[in-house]
């Protein structure tokens, strides 16, 4: 292989690499984001989803005359975009003033004493009116808070979704371009190797900057009253949109250094031979090669806007009456649906289901998950070259790992672990299992005159394993000590629960939940990273598939509406709808600022599961039923194709009887064949 072939495969997929860094970044600082900017998990898909209008705007174009212009600069130019809209997801933190979250507990860095307070009593003056201010004092608060800098990571998402554009349609093009076919799978399952490595290593910074305090350096740690495993606690989101966007605009370099196309392998010229050697050897291919070096001819000529945008639709029509083609964007359209929601959310389900903290369940998918998606890559891609699958194996590898894969996820929907005890919510101060999403269950007869604010979600634990969404909630009478170490003394409605003379008292923070959790959590993570490992099996074959249904011409052009379509249909609404419904599992909603209603803070953990994993499963066997239709055409297409091929050889097309049946089918499948280039064999 010449060394610019071998530059632009290590160029390519050290983008793959990076892209997919700041990819798996951004999906792991999603709650970050949703606590920062206090907003419900519908807006944050939407903000997610905004990665995917950058595609939509400009994927069309960038594929189809991208493919006509000088590819890799065009690489390049989308990697510095990439790094652009990187560097203004951080903005906002420079913009804004210090997180302030919600708390009914003082934290004030001049309380340096043991000095007690009065939970129960401090509260007195805040009533329900007293928490919404009015409107003009609501908008100055609005403002000085900065409560719509989330605007800028959606125009920065959607930034980065423009400059991957040309990455994946253009890239994989050029790449097929100059390789032998057989070595195409091989190559593209090293790629995706290597870029599977990006979402790993950019979970792990995830988890890494999500203990680390999004005010690091400016405030007093000391003065904070929660820890990384509180639902109000923001990590460093910030930090890493710097890191990604200078990656990403580093792996842009090599681009800006290759030629617009590389000579096919085993066809490549030594650069040292001189000038008049080389005119040799292109006189002497012309002999022999007529018809490729007229396309290499064609190629190099100028070619003007106008010339190529009106042979867009028509090569749209001959594209999209394939019907293998067709069929295959759908089913790739529903999987992703249910791919992308469950990769969004699966964070805050093992936070809100299993009781982890966000940074463990950060790492738990970066370091578990992922690696085992990366081997089942490579797995696919290696079964295709050591056994020679022509496109009937491929999709059979393809249809079996997804029907693997369901049967796992199917499973999954019945691991659970119990609701998190919260008096009030999901148990009644006396202990009896209830699910509320009414918040006047949060009062009780022992807190009733303490006049506590029902909008405020500052847990604390007693040592009856409970849950109170307050002190003043739980008539907690003192307390001693400061910031995290505060301990909460005489809780009145501790006390219901206790028998006389116990210990009535209550420290900050959520309960852990009960010690038969973690062993249910390790048999749920076990099924989802086996589940991920058979599912990324069918990953490379499927790809095979679909590039081997396509004509030469149209290659780009069908990837890049593959991308186009799948992104638009399969990446922008999941996020959106995925949240929404898992809004309304919400028990209780955290409090902006300035009033109004927050980022949710507890969930029903059943009603958040069946909502979560029932959509994806359902998504899932939708595309299973699509694999299964779409494996019967393929078989169909290949026989026609075989019988076809063996009337050329036996040289008996239309001489007689025993070839009537053969013509027949060679006259219906001719339009086919010339609309799809379909060749039997990778």
């Amino acid at each position: 292989m010449c060394f610019k072939c071998c530059l632009f495969l290590a160029s390519l997929a050290f983008v793959y690499f990076a892209k997919a860094f700041g990819g798996a970044y951004m999906k792991s600082s999603i709650t970050q984001i949703e606590r920062r900017f206090d907003i419900p998990s519908s807006l944050i898909g939407v903000i997610d989803g905004s990665f995917e209008m950058g595609n939509l705007l400009v994927i069309a174009f960038v594929s189809y005359f991208g493919a006509k212009l000088h590819r890799p600069r065009l690489i390049g130019i989308g990697c510095v975009i990439m790094a652009a809209g990187s560097f203004l997801i951080a903005l906002p933190h420079l913009l804004q003033g210090p997180y302030k979250y919600e708390t009914s507990v003082s934290h004030n860095k001049d309380v340096n004493s043991t000095e007690s307070i009065l939970p129960c009593l401090s509260n007195h003056s805040m009533t329900e009116a007293d928490d919404t201010p009015d409107l003009e004092t609501k908008t100055a608060c609005e403002k000085a808070a900065g409560s719509s800098m989330w605007i800028y990571v959606f125009l920065g998402n959607m930034l980065r979704g423009i400059g991957e554009t040309p990455v994946m349609p253009l890239g994989v093009s050029y790449l097929d371009d100059f390789s032998r076919e057989e070595n195409t799978p091989f190559y593209l399952a090293c790629i995706h190797t290597v870029g599977i490595l990006g979402p790993m290593f950019g979970f792990m910074l995830g988890s890494y900057l999500a203990k680390i305090y999004v005010d690091i350096g400016s405030v007093d740690l000391d003065s904070i009253t929660i820890n990384y495993k509180d639902s109000r606690w923001v990590g460093a989101w910030w930090l890493g949109f710097i890191v990604t966007g200078t990656l990403i605009l580093l792996s842009s370099i090599p681009f800006w250094f290759l030629p617009k196309t590389l000579p096919k392998q085993g066809q490549e010229q030594s650069e040292s031979k001189s000038k008049s050697t080389e005119l040799a050897t292109v006189a002497e291919q012309e002999n022999f090669l007529p018809e490729e070096n007229q396309e290499q001819e064609e190629k190099e000529k100028p070619v003007t806007f106008q010339e190529l945008a009106k042979d867009f639709i028509p090569s749209l029509k001959r594209l999209f009456r394939n019907s293998i083609f067709s069929l295959m964007i759908l089913t790739y359209l529903v999987a992703v649906n249910g791919f992308i929601g469950m990769i969004t959310f699966k964070p805050k389900y093992l936070e809100q289901i299993y009781g982890q903290s966000a940074s463990k369940a950060i790492f738990l998918i970066g370091i578990l998950n992922l690696p085992a998606v990366a081997l089942g890559i490579i797995t696919g891609g290696f079964v295709l070259k050591r056994f020679k699958l022509g496109v009937i194996g491929a999709a059979r590898v393809s249809i079996s790992a997804s029907v693997g894969s369901f049967c796992l996820l199917a499973i999954q929907v019945f691991i659970r672990c119990e609701n998190a005890e919260v008096a009030g919510l999901t148990v009644s101060y006396q202990g009896a299992p209830q699910v509320s999403y009414n918040p006047q269950t949060l009062l009780s007869q022992c807190n009733m005159g303490c006049s506590c604010s029902m909008k405020h979600w500052d847990p604390v634990c007693a040592y009856n394993g409970m849950t109170y969404t307050s002190p003043c909630l739980a008539g907690c009478q003192t307390s001693t000590g400061t910031g995290k170490e505060m301990v909460f003394h005489n809780c009145t409605c501790i006390g219901e629960m206790m028998t006389p003379g116990m210990n009535t008292s209550a420290v900050l923070g959520q309960c852990p939940r009960k010690s038969d959790c973690d062993r249910i959590f390790k048999i749920y993570m076990a099924l989802s990273v086996v589940g991920s490992f058979i599912s990324a099996c069918g990953g490379t074959p499927g790809y095979i598939v679909l590039l081997r249904s396509i004509q030469q011409d149209l290659k780009s052009l069908a990837l890049g509406m593959q991308t186009l379509i799948v992104r638009t249909l399969g990446g922008i609404p999941p996020p959106i709808y995925f949240g929404a419904l898992i809004d309304r599992t919400c028990l209780k909603w955290g409090t902006k600022q300035c009033g109004g209603r927050g980022a949710c803070r507890l969930y029903d953990a059943d009603a958040f599961r069946m909502t979560f994993m029932g959509l994806i499963t359902g998504l899932y066997f939708l595309a299973n039923m699509l694999w299964g239709g779409l494996y019967i055409k393929i078989v169909k297409r290949q026989k026609k194709l075989a019988l076809r091929n063996q009337a050329k050889e036996n040289g008996q097309e239309g001489n007689g009887a025993v070839n009537g049946h053969a013509n027949i089918s060679i006259a219906k499948n001719k339009e086919d064949e010339e609309r799809t280039g379909e060749e039997s064999t990778i």
